[in-house]
């Protein structure tokens, strides 16, 4: 059953969901905000039902195993679920909303003035966002956290933690500033942008992060004085990515001005002293 959704504002946005009789909807934890008294809310530290291992975060099906055994699994699955969100900085727990007796309303938004999207995933091709993207999704629809490797995750700060979504159905995603829709295809097959800037990609797109320019004076140069360190993220292939507009680095400092309390000096970059 598809989701019906809308998305309303401007600078910031939120999705108000329409939900069918016994039809759920889950978030993270702090992303709700209004709902119809037709509609339960309940909160726990376990992914939908049917989402079954790490991709997908899924609570084990009942009967699944019964007797002490069963519950153990079941206890040590949610454990790890809820251990994997917590180390990739993610809300512990999800709060499901659905539709008794009738239809309901719930309401849902970012924590960031900007934008928000409805992706439909077909069952064939998965979606990857970075970390704080995902607002809400059907219960069809499975949230995992995917570890980029190593080398990559180190070298760029960002996009070492993504969030994963399978299955099929509606997941709505937020970010900051307004989007912009690319395809790596459409520019030679390779883009490269700031590392805060990335959204959400589907699967197929290749995503790493890349030092800008060798250890020599005009890589030096960009590190110190153009604000954006020594990476850059670079998606390759075939397939959509989401960009936002503003980074949540970029918010930050001009909040610390405006209060008088900017530390990263005429330079910026690298000696960077922000905290956080």
């Amino acid at each position: 059953m598809t989701l019906q959704q809308e998305i309303v504002g401007n600078a910031m946005q939120m999705a108000v969901v329409s939900l069918h009789p016994g039809q759920t909807v889950y978030c993270e934890a702090g992303k709700f905000l209004f709902k119809t008294t037709g509609v339960t809310m309940e909160t726990r530290l376990s992914g939908p039902p049917g989402g079954g291992g790490a991709a997908g975060g899924g609570a084990p099906q009942a009967g699944g195993g019964g007797g002490m055994g069963g519950m153990l699994r079941q206890a040590m699955g949610t454990a790890m679920q809820a251990g994997q969100r917590a180390l990739a900085g993610e809300s512990l727990a999800f709060q499901y909303f659905t539709a008794v007796g009738g239809e309901g309303t719930v309401g849902f938004a970012g924590v960031l003035p900007g934008e928000m999207r409805a992706l439909e995933l077909d069952g064939t091709r998965a979606w990857f966002a970075e970390k704080d993207a995902f607002v809400a999704a059907e219960s069809s629809v499975r949230f995992g956290i995917a570890f980029q490797g190593g080398r990559t995750g180190r070298s760029g700060g960002e996009g070492f933690v993504l969030e994963k979504f399978t299955g099929q159905g509606t997941v709505i995603i937020a970010g900051a500033g307004n989007f912009i829709d690319l395809n790596p295809a459409d520019f030679g097959g390779r883009i490269e942008v700031d590392t805060g800037c990335v959204v959400a990609f589907e699967d197929g797109i290749r995503y790493g992060v890349q030092r800008i320019g060798g250890l020599n004076r005009q890589g030096l140069m960009n590190a110190v004085f153009g604000g954006e360190g020594l990476s850059l993220a670079a998606l390759e292939g075939d397939g959509q990515v989401i960009l936002q507009s503003l980074t949540i680095e970029g918010l930050a400092n001009a909040l610390r001005k405006a209060q008088g309390g900017d530390k990263q000096g005429p330079t910026g970059g690298l000696f960077s002293t922000n905290e956080g």
